[in-house]
Parts: C-alpha cells; structure tokens; sequence
C-alpha cells in the first residue's frame, strides 16, 4: 500500500509536467499580435501592386520609408514630431488638472452640478474645430492654440468619469470613517478619491488617445509647425508618402502616451486585484 502511494506520488508530477502547455497563454497572445504586424506590414508593402493601386494614392511601405528618411535629414522631421508630442503633454496634462478639479467639485456638490451642466454640455457638443481658427485669430501661430484645443477635448471624459465616480461612493464607507472622527478632507481623501481612481484612469486612457486629435486638430487649422503641419503641406504638394509618415508618427505620438496611462494606472492601483481592473 505505501509502494503504491508513494508511485502515486511521483507519478502525479510528472503527468502535471507533461499537460503543462509549451507556450503560455501570453506568449500565444503576443505571438498573434505579431503575426497580424506582419500580415499588416506584408500586405502594405504589396498590396498597392497587387491590386493596380498608383503610387501617388496608396504608397507602398518601402515608398514610405524612403520618404521619412528624406524628411528625417532634411524636412525637420525631429523637430516637429518633438512640437507635436510637447504639445500633447501640456494639452492631456492641463485637461486632465481641469477635468478632475471640475468632476470632484460638481460630484460633491449637486446644485453646482446643476448650475453648470448645461454650460459644459453645451461646451462638449459645440465642434472643437469651429473653435480652432478662433482660437489663432486670438493667439496667433503659437503653441497655445493647438494646447488649448486638446485642452477642451481631453476635459470632458475624464470630468464624466471622475463625477460619476465621486457619485457612487458606497455611503457605508463614508460613515464608517466619519465613526472615526475623520475631517472632510480626510474624507475625501480617503474615500471619495480613492474610490474616483479607477474610474479617473479609464478616463485617462480616452483622454490620452483624444489629446493628440486635438493637437493634431489645432495644427492643420492654423499652424507652422507640427506633424499636423507636414500634413497639410504633404497634402498641397501631392505627396502622399509625407502624409503617411505624419500620419505613422502621429500614431507612435498616441501609444506612447496610452502607454505612459497604463503604466502609471498599474503603479498606482496596484493594490486592486487584476480581476476588477481595465484591461489594455
């Protein structure tokens, strides 16, 4: 009988070894996305050819790669792709400073909420685009159009998110901490905000994405310099590889700054379990 057992139990291991999958459920995950890179990257390369398409409408890969080279030595491509991207710091950044003060303030007070919330809505549905040209007659071809345009874009959905969070704190807790003489900052601090996090970084991640369309925006109306810029002047010279290469850098501009979100949520709301947290 303890021959048995005791065969039972070395055997037991070696089966749960051997059912052990080769690849990991991560490793498949990151092996797909890499396969559809390469579909993606293939079918640019030869898709136009194959299809008939003419260079000047759709530009292979190899045709786009070529031209981000000319523009890198000689179109100031550093430099408009590090305006570009400064002007997406400074408009996510102060969006989102406004957003939360504005979320909290109006989830902690009703009536405030009531006040306002007609002006901010109509604030939302009023096209930022129509805002643009404004905002350069009044500033000129600064940086400062552009940011404030990200600005009003990235406001809303974090102040959403953060009021509606600030809303739905479980009252039990806040009693319970009132049991323990805490001030109504402490409160707030304790509770409320820290109930608002995860919800304050689902709006994050939107707002990060939304930035640069903002920026991007404030750029093909009325500026000098940027990614949005080289658009409109690979647009007027019918160079269609230079847009898709502002298009490309553009892109790289907004997973970086999703990336800079995720990475900052999973520092901060560590202590939550994965189960109940967003997912990339």
């Amino acid at each position: 009988m303890d021959t048995a057992t005791t065969a039972n139990r070395t055997v037991a291991p070696q089966e749960q070894q051997v059912r052990r999958p080769f690849f990991s459920e991560k490793a498949k995950t990151v092996a797909g996305s890499l396969a559809f890179l390469v579909f993606f990257l293939v079918a640019w390369q030869w898709g136009p050819g194959w299809i008939g398409m003419p260079e000047f409408i759709l530009p292979n890969l190899t045709a786009v790669i070529k031209e981000a080279g000319v523009m890198w030595t000689s179109g100031n491509l550093l430099q408009h792709f590090g305006i570009t991207a400064l002007e997406v710091v400074f408009g996510f950044l102060l969006g989102a400073l406004l957003g939360i003060g504005c979320g909290v303030v109006l989830g902690l007070s009703p009536r405030t909420e009531a006040m306002l919330s007609p002006y901010i809505l109509a604030l939302q549905i009023a096209p930022k685009v129509a805002f643009a040209p404004l905002f350069v007659m009044w500033l000129g071809y600064t940086v400062y159009p552009k940011i404030i345009v990200a600005v009003l874009i990235v406001f809303f959905p974090i102040m959403i998110n953060v009021l509606s969070a600030v809303r739905t704190v479980d009252p039990d807790m806040i009693n319970l901490v009132r049991t323990l003489n805490a001030s109504r900052f402490q409160i707030f601090r304790l509770v409320e905000f820290r109930s608002a996090m995860p919800a304050l970084f689902s709006g994050l991640r939107i707002a990060s994405t939304l930035s640069v369309i903002g920026v991007t925006v404030g750029e093909l109306v009325g500026g000098n310099k940027g990614l949005g810029y080289m658009l409109v002047e690979g647009e007027g010279q019918g160079n269609t590889a230079a847009v898709f290469v502002a298009i490309c850098a553009l892109t790289i501009i907004g997973i970086v700054a999703y990336g800079a979100v995720v990475w900052a949520e999973r520092r901060v709301l560590h202590y939550i379990p994965k189960a109940t947290t967003t997912t990339v």
